[in-house]
């Protein structure tokens, strides 16, 4: 089954940009871009007033705005509807003086600016009056809606989505990135009827919720004309209707990929529990020192059990304990370990760190494994390029911290020398970092000699990355000149291995070639290292009891079906460089590429089950087939055509393009035969 690609290393990049922007490592540099820092002040500013009116301190709010944002409450369009919600808070309070405020503030500041706000407001002022006689609890009232504390929330998620766009407070790359894979996750299992393995994560990461659309300024109503092809194009990427489409580039001023930023930033994410699966992968991948954890007792849910359902990776546990859905109209000051719904705690800091006692009687085996815990000294340079982990502390009055644990304490495989056994738990995590740090440096044979040492049954049972090693040993004496020596690690190692492995013949044939190539250099700096370090410290850290982070798995999983989304129809992804999806993606491996079909398991949680590849109908499995089924059909199909059926019958690109194939690309005669 094949391991889907990703560039860890850009993943990196983006999350430590992520962690930078919104002040959550103590790191003296900069992000990235130096918009972001001012970014991150607006986007405190955007949070403090969306918070104000979530808890229903519309004063609180009207105060900020005046000061940071007064064009927003020069438009009468929004100030009606934040005077409606202060009079509706005002009833809520229930005491005389509070009514007898209202009706002062009904007849000095709400009736005037019905007046002048918007056609309908009138009507709505009218009907808003009804508060007076029915009770806020009486569900069947023809005013509960505007009694309902939902409706805070959607205030709330308007004046955000004007203030985002208004001081270009657009999330970091990385968020914007996981908001859309994860919704493009969605739609391609619900529609090729596929189980998501990821589920668990992605129904309490991506909340249902999404902020109102900003409402552009009424000199913009004029009838625009915008291209078909971006109006069909942000309808799609984000899952708007044409007419929100077309408001959403009004508002953009015709800038399609504002207009793209904005809809996506109107997804919600559960900011607190991406924080924790960002931490857990920034202390996993040696980015952060591990250390502060806020939070009183963790929260535990398990993920689903494997079987109970098909899934795109069968070797994701699954389990029908799934815990509640998190929900966004909870009071923000309730605390949010009851919102969240699981809870992801670090797993290589569920084993007890005081397990450091002699196991065996000569102790020979700790005195073999300490060799390395003792060299580990020369990676303190590594390790002091960590950062701290400050956590989002302008949050801590709302949100209390939340931890993940997927199921307590991790097992250790009993075949594991007892010296690695007899080791604590972050000296584990220590000594898996230092072998991802000996890979990507290329140190390939040291790399098996300490893994040897630790655990003499590790390579047995994951031969192919035995394989990867020796082949980065060979082609690194190969580039020295060393040819001899290389021909001893190809006939030591690479041949008795692609003997019992089939799969590892060409892989071995392409590797021999190296000898007659004239550029040395080459045949190192062309290496998949890093990529090669990532599987190891997946591979070994799982065999010491380190699972591998949510997050790894949540980016295995929506990348893959990204690509298997635009396969599907038949084009490219316009917004994907903007994201940098396409950096997540590329994976130059040249050497090593060809390994990924091997049925060892390289990565142990690859995604992708027999039904994943074969889901699509362009096959996941065979990528060479996909363009020239697609040239085919477009081949038959005008671009023109395509985007009329698509805005006459509202489908998606793909069915569209299946529709004009069954009928020689002729839209007027696919339209007739529908409507027929």
């Amino acid at each position: 089954m094949d391991s889907w690609p990703v560039n860890w290393e850009a993943l990196d990049a983006l999350i430590i940009d992520f962690a930078k922007s919104e002040n959550l490592i103590e790191d003296s540099s900069p992000p990235s871009s130096p918009s972001l820092t001012s970014s991150y002040h607006s986007r405190l500013i955007i949070r403090q007033i969306r918070r104000s009116l979530e808890v229903g301190n519309i004063d609180a709010a009207i105060d900020i705005l005046r000061v940071h944002a007064p064009f927003v409450l020069e438009d009468h369009r929004l100030l009606f509807r934040l005077q409606k919600l202060k009079f509706i808070e005002l009833l809520r309070k229930g005491t005389r003086d509070d009514r007898i405020f209202a009706i002062d503030y009904l007849r000095k500041s709400l009736a005037p600016c019905a007046l002048n706000a918007y056609p309908e407001a009138y009507e709505e002022f009218k009907h808003v009056l009804l508060a007076f006689i029915y009770d806020k609890d009486d569900q069947t009232s023809p005013v509960a809606n505007e009694w309902a504390e939902k409706r805070r929330y959607e205030i709330a998620g308007l004046v955000s989505s004007v203030l985002r766009a208004h001081f270009h407070a657009y999330n970091p790359i990385f968020s914007m990135a996981l908001r859309y894979l994860m919704s493009i996750h969605k739609v391609f299992c619900f529609r090729q009827g596929i189980v998501s393995p990821i589920s668990y994560l992605t129904e309490r990461l991506l909340l249902e919720e999404r902020d109102f659309p900003a409402l552009p300024p009424e000199s913009l109503y004029e009838a625009q004309v915008f291209d078909e092809v971006d109006i069909q194009a942000l309808a799609h990427a984000v899952e708007v209707t044409r007419q929100g489409a077309i408001d959403s580039l009004r508002f953009a001023k015709g800038d399609l990929f504002q207009a793209f930023q904005n809809e996506i930033c109107r997804m919600r994410l559960n900011d607190a529990m991406l924080d924790e699966l960002v931490r857990e992968y920034c202390i996993y991948r040696g980015i952060v020192e591990p250390g502060m954890q806020t939070s009183s007792e963790p929260l535990k849910v398990n993920p689903p059990e494997s079987g109970c359902c098909s899934s795109l990776d069968s070797s994701i546990d699954v389990d029908h304990s799934t815990a509640k859905h998190s929900n966004s109209e909870t009071s923000a000051t309730t605390d949010l370990t009851s919102m969240q719904g699981i809870d992801v705690e670090l797993r290589i800091a569920s084993e007890p760190t005081n397990n450091l006692e002699d196991c065996s009687p000569s102790g020979s085996h700790q005195s073999e494994s300490s060799s390395l815990l003792r060299n580990r000294s020369k990676g303190a340079g590594e390790r002091s390029k960590r950062k701290r982990w400050r956590g989002r502390h302008d949050d801590l009055d709302f949100i209390s911290g939340v931890h993940f644990n997927r199921d307590g304490k991790q097992e250790v495989s009993t075949t594991i020398s007892k010296g690695v056994e007899c080791t604590s738990a972050e000296d584990k995590y220590e000594i898996v970092l230092q072998m991802k740090e000996l890979a990507s440096r290329g140190m390939a044979a040291e790399v098996v000699e300490e893994i040897n040492t630790l655990d003499p049954d590790f390579f047995v049972q994951n031969p192919v990355l035995l394989f990867q090693l020796k082949q980065v040993e060979f082609l690194k004496l190969v580039g020295l000149g060393d040819h001899s020596g290389a021909l001893r690690v190809a006939c030591s190692h690479l041949g008795p291995l692609a003997a019992r492995d089939p799969n590892l013949l060409k892989p071995l044939k392409e590797t021999l070639l190296s000898l007659l190539r004239p550029n040395e250099e080459a045949l190192v700096t062309g290496l998949p290292l890093h990529a090669l370090a990532t599987s190891l410290q997946v591979a070994f850290g799982k065999r010491l009891g380190i699972e591998e982070p949510q997050l790894m798995r949540i980016m295995r999983a929506t990348l893959h079906t990204h690509s298997e989304w635009f396969k599907l129809q038949m084009c490219k992804d316009r917004f994907e460089s903007l994201l940098r999806i396409d950096s997540l993606k590329e994976n130059n491996t040249p050497v090593l590429t060809s390994l990924a079909t091997s049925k060892s398991n390289i990565d142990s949680c690859s995604l992708g089950s027999s039904q994943a590849t074969i889901s699509s109908t362009t096959g996941v499995s065979d990528d060479s087939s996909s363009p020239n089924q697609a040239s085919s059909q477009d081949a038959i199909c005008d671009e023109n055509a395509i985007l009329k059926v698509m805005e006459f019958l509202a489908l998606p690109r793909a069915d569209a393009i299946h529709l004009l194939a069954q009928y020689n690309g002729n839209a007027e005669t696919v339209i007739q035969q529908i409507f027929a």
